[in-house]
């Protein structure tokens, strides 16, 4: 029997150790499940420099938008601008336009004048032609006058 008890108290001691050992493979289970709960968790300068960075971007990215808002604005403004000028451009084109009718209307009526003043200009110049020749043919008989008298 002191073979027996021997033996049963070495399967104890076993089943002790298996136990033991078992508890301590609980406490290993749970320290990592500690340390994997502590990584779920950053730390705090870690999570404030996150929320500092977000806040960063977000004003960077307000920054960009409000700039691109500001040159849409800018656009329209300009798109205003030259609306307003061509149409002030327009208005010249067409009271330019008004006018050259109205010079082409005094144009027709007085096309009748400058007419006549291209006929009396042409009449002037064959009587000033006939002039020269009156002349030219006066001096050739007072020429021949002369000529006769000295004889």
């Amino acid at each position: 029997m002191a073979g027996h008890e021997s033996m049963k108290s070495k399967k104890d001691q076993e089943n002790r150790m298996k136990n033991e050992d078992e508890a301590s493979r609980m406490e290993d289970s749970n320290k990592v499940e500690d340390l994997s709960e502590s990584k779920d968790e950053p730390p705090a300068d870690v999570v404030r420099l996150c929320q500092e960075t977000m806040s960063k971007t977000a004003i960077y990215l307000r920054g960009e938008l409000e700039g691109t808002a500001e040159e849409y604005k800018l656009l329209e403004q300009m798109n205003q601008v030259t609306i307003n000028k061509y149409s002030e451009m327009k208005h010249i084109a067409m009271n330019i336009s008004r006018a050259m009718v109205e010079l082409d209307d005094k144009y027709r009526s007085l096309q009748p004048y400058l007419d006549q003043i291209d006929q009396i200009e042409e009449s002037v110049s064959n009587l000033e032609q006939a002039a020269y020749r009156l002349d030219a043919y006066s001096k050739r008989l007072e020429s021949k006058f002369k000529m006769l008298q000295k004889r």
